[in-house]
């Protein structure tokens, strides 16, 4: 019993570390002026952050499949995201990723680290 406990544990905080790698990865992308035309007209930029926010996405999806109550704002939204970068991208504005960036991704590493054990 207590192997399977610490074995969830691990592999919870493996999926939040990895989320948090990925925002790292974001945050070092886009620097720390984050000017938006830089970010627009930069396509390796774009390709690397939305490599990451699917990453997010799909990382989010394991955790709410595991505990469907967790407290991290906008968890389905972030799925939803991912949905969307992967299978509706030309629905995506390169603003609207910016606006996550921006807005999100700084609360999300918050509330994430929190969860760490």
């Amino acid at each position: 019993m207590q192997q399977n406990i610490l074995s969830i544990v691990n592999s919870t905080n493996k999926i939040i570390k990895d989320i948090l790698i990925c925002i790292e990865n974001i945050d070092n992308y886009i620097g720390e002026n984050k000017d938006f035309i830089v970010y627009d007209s930069n396509y390796l930029l774009l390709d690397a952050v939305e490599r990451n926010l699917i990453t997010i996405g799909e990382a989010m999806d394991s955790l709410l499949k595991k505990y469907p109550d967790i407290t991290i704002s906008n968890s389905r939204k972030i799925v939803d995201t991912r949905n969307k970068l992967t299978h509706g991208y030309d629905e995506i504005e390169n603003v609207q990723i910016w606006n996550i960036i921006i807005k999100h991704l700084p609360i999300l590493k918050k509330e994430v680290e929190k969860l760490i054990v």
